[in-house]
């Protein structure tokens, strides 16, 4: 069993950036012999009964515990991270989006107990549901055949099409009415009530960029949405009040965009403006099909590791429904990110892929490299063929005009600005430049007619704003290639046992930079925005 020290700490991983803050933002202490007996109450057994209490996950938001008991019965528990917010939120909607998935028959983990508060003797939130049975996806998804590959597909978009045929009277997250605080606004969700004797309804939208750092602390309209425009202009909203308040000239996140812009520090208030174009024209990015604004619920991060199967490719169960939320269906569209294959001409063109005729020809690394590419096709072709033949609610709305871009243009309003003037104006001047195409027609006296685009750029500022987004464009791939050389995800996180490795292979990186520039200056700006250095996270928040 654990000793309470290695349940309180981060121990999966290390990061090559920013290593002790991460582990300190994930360090969670509590009461262990108090959450033991919680846990054993949730299956009504004493606290004598729980023969093991050991860690089980770590992920990014939660610490997941496997508990025994005596009789062999086993179950999960979970506390959220102290920077995991908003807590009693979350843990609230999650719960009740489990309930309220299971009650209508979707493969999710029965929830046995639950807290929303720390405010109890175990000093922490928490949840106890069940133990999954099954293969966790992720395992062996690299290892499955071409037909195993399409059964899985076919299986998932067999789950999102029940997902997709859920009933809401409006966007938000859903929570049981009892678990709202008074002051929270709450839309009631008709005819449905378990044997918890809670009804469910739609409060405040959980997504995490909502309430990133400061920005939960600024008072605007969180949902629930009872009309698109309010989902759609919530997270610009957010933004706006929060750069109001809190903004400053920062460098962009993203560090090798630096060079960019000659190591200056970018101000707010150019985003602010196009936040406050993005208002003006966001109710025009609505559909003119009524049925692709209902609301739905879609699982949040639909990958291989929130999924499990049987031997049969049976899905047993989906996991992690943490900051569910319900959003408009052109909003809530889209290839999951471990399918989808944007960006590549043949996938995008639907036509079935297949291995290039010469391929007995080629090298063997060219060889393995179309053979990536094949699988990569072929999961957004099935995915798509799938959804066309399960799901059609939601293929109409991935088929809708320029679905892509609503959705794009939605997230990148919403998102926590980081020092990137460009990316949302980019997508405002693609608006702008198809919005003839775009536009719904307005009835008048003289006929249908397209309402002028409510927002406009001089030549110039259209011609900088493409110079500097195909820059960062090619920035963001040299990061991945520097990513892919030292074996770092997004995130800089590496399993422990390869931390040591990492580092250096990263410090052979760094070496061979320094070694390349042609200048002390640049030698001295390297040194001081290296990509993977330690710098302060804090004030992005």
């Amino acid at each position: 069993m654990d000793q309470p020290a290695d349940l309180f700490e981060y121990t999966s991983g290390r990061w090559i950036w920013n290593d002790a803050s991460k582990h300190s933002e994930r360090r969670r202490v509590f009461d262990v012999l108090e959450l033991k007996r919680f846990a054993a109450a949730a299956v009504n057994q004493d606290l004598e009964d729980v023969a093991s209490f050991e860690k089980l996950a770590e992920g990014g938001f939660n610490r997941t515990f496997l508990i025994t008991m005596r009789d062999g019965f086993k179950f999960v528990g979970r506390i959220p991270y102290l920077t995991t917010g908003p807590k009693q939120l979350v843990v609230a909607s999650e719960v009740a989006t489990m309930d309220f998935l299971r009650s209508h028959g979707l493969p999710v983990p029965q929830i046995y107990s639950y807290s929303a508060t720390s405010e109890n003797s175990a000093g922490t939130e928490y949840v106890f549901m069940e133990l999954i049975r099954g293969t966790n996806l992720g395992d062996i998804w690299f290892d499955l055949s071409e037909k195993a590959r399409i059964t899985v597909v076919s299986k998932l978009v067999e789950q999102e099409s029940r997902l997709f045929a859920l009933q809401f009277p409006a966007s938000g997250s859903l929570y049981y009415t009892k678990d709202l605080q008074d002051g929270f606004n709450k839309v009631e969700v008709p005819n449905v009530s378990l044997a918890r004797d809670s009804d469910f309804c739609v409060g405040p939208d959980t997504r995490f960029g909502l309430w990133y750092g400061k920005r939960g602390d600024v008072q605007v309209d969180r949902g629930p949405y009872t009309d698109p425009t309010a989902a759609l202009i919530a997270g610009a909203s957010k933004e706006i009040a929060y750069l109001t308040k809190f903004g400053q000239p920062l460098h962009p996140f993203q560090r090798l965009r630096r060079e960019i812009y000659d190591y200056q520090k970018q101000s707010p208030i150019d985003h602010l403006d196009s936040l406050n174009r993005y208002l003006r024209v966001a109710p025009h990015l609505i559909p003119h099909n009524e049925s692709l604004a209902r609301p739905t619920l879609r699982h949040p991060d639909l990958q291989p590791n929130n999924v499990f199967v049987s031997d049969e490719l049976e899905i047993t169960g989906l996991i992690d429904w943490q900051h569910s939320t319900i959003l408009p269906l052109f909003l809530q569209c889209g290839i999951p990110n471990s399918l989808q294959n944007y960006g590549d001409d043949v996938s995008e063109s639907l036509i079935k892929p297949e291995l290039p005729t010469n391929f007995n020809e080629l090298s063997e690394r060219d060889q393995y490299e179309q053979v990536v590419l094949l699988r990569r096709r072929q999961l957004h072709f099935y995915y798509i063929a799938m959804t066309l033949k399960l799901n059609s609610t939601h293929y109409d709305a991935l088929a809708y005009e320029f679905s892509v871009l609503r959705r794009k243009i939605f997230d990148h309003a919403s998102y926590p600005w980081e020092g990137d003037n460009v990316t949302l104006k980019a997508d405002l001047i693609y608006l702008m430049e198809n919005w003839s195409s775009i536009a719904h027609p307005e009835s008048s006296t003289s006929g249908d007619l397209k309402p002028p685009c409510p927002i406009s750029f001089t030549e110039d500022e259209v011609t900088e704003c493409k110079r500097l987004n195909a820059a960062q464009i090619e920035a963001d791939e040299q990061l991945q290639t520097c990513r892919d050389v030292i074996g770092v995800g997004s995130e800089g996180w590496v399993p422990v046992e390869q931390y040591e490795e990492t580092k250096q292979r990263e410090t052979k990186l760094k070496a061979d930079a320094f070694n390349a520039a042609e200048s002390e200056e640049e030698r001295m700006r390297l040194s001081e925005h290296w990509i993977f250095d330690d710098f302060d996270e804090e004030e992005y928040s």
